[in-house]
């Protein structure tokens, strides 16, 4: 499932903001987080998913993945979140304080039920847990496997980091393990792993040095607060035009093998067996979504 979707920048827009829609809209990111949570005032909150309603059924973010943030179950306006926003040009769900799998199975289950009280295929709709407690970090396994829908799990470090009553450092050490464990646990669950946001936007160099240090820990994007950022981090999180090539070349060769009766190629004298295959098969196909989003806008 996770080969289907396209996530290597997930960039957070006020929905209540006609401006910052207007401005996203025009953007690169492969994911739109349109938000009615945390950056949404109650008496907003309304016209956030007017204008969502409005902007997906005009086409207006056309070719980008459209995965609101809805608001969490105790605060009394997800219901009308769901209700509202399951129509046709949307997603799925970025489901905040993804503290415990029940929360996550609560929202599946809710979504089943309006998916059948609206004729829609049952599954149609998708959940991207966002990991913001220190509880969510313990219940991680469980969260990134609490049902079907979930096809990414995304980290928020700043609540993280506030639950944990920790500190950031300039390093990034006080999140480094947490990140890791998150990206292991989506692996492991056949899920994409979406690394934190930047919290100093404006520095792009340090944003170069996260990015690095994001993709060697096996995140497959990251969300952004500012399309400042979207060069960069769709920079890291494509494969380079060697890599590309490379990849081709051992899914020819390990086929010619297969074809030979050979078992296994060999290339400059290295064995090319199933882990090299299957890290070929994930760029190419990285590559295609790549091309085919390109060919969409």
């Amino acid at each position: 499932m996770n080969s289907e979707y396209l996530m290597r920048s997930l960039m957070f827009v006020p929905a209540h903001n006609k401006k910052l829609m207007d401005s996203a809209s025009r953007k690169d990111a492969d994911v739109l987080l349109l938000d009615i949570e945390d950056s949404v005032p109650s008496h907003l909150k309304q016209e956030a998913r007017d204008n969502i309603i409005f902007y997906v059924n005009n086409k207006i973010f056309q070719g980008k993945g459209i995965f609101p943030r809805i608001n969490d179950r105790e605060s009394g306006e997800l219901l009308k979140d769901l209700l509202q926003l399951t129509i046709p040009g949307v997603d799925g769900f970025l489901y905040p304080k993804s503290t415990k799998p029940e929360d996550v199975y609560f929202v599946g289950k809710l979504l089943e039920t309006i998916e059948y009280e609206k004729d829609i295929p049952i599954g149609t709709f998708k959940i991207i847990p966002l990991i913001e407690t220190t509880g969510a970090v313990i219940n991680i396994q469980q969260i990134c496997t609490a049902s079907e829908r979930v096809i990414a799990v995304a980290f928020g470090c700043e609540d993280y980091v506030t639950d944990l009553q920790g500190k950031h450092d300039n390093e990034g050490i006080s999140i480094l393990n947490v990140r890791a464990n998150i990206a292991v646990a989506a692996r492991a669950a056949e899920i994409l792993p979406i690394d934190t946001v930047h919290i100093k936007v404006h520095d792009l160099e340090d944003l170069e040095k996260n990015l690095i240090v994001g993709r060697n820990l096996g995140f497959e994007g990251m969300l952004v607060l500012n399309p400042i950022e979207l060069p960069l981090v769709h920079k890291y999180y494509s494969p380079t035009e060697d890599e590309v090539k490379w990849a081709a070349e051992m899914i020819k060769l390990s086929d010619d093998a297969i074809k030979e009766g050979k078992g296994v190629a060999i290339k400059d004298g290295k064995f090319i067996g199933p882990p090299m295959v299957k890290m070929a098969k994930n760029i190419l196909n990285k590559y295609k979504l790549i091309q085919k989003k390109n060919h969409r806008l």
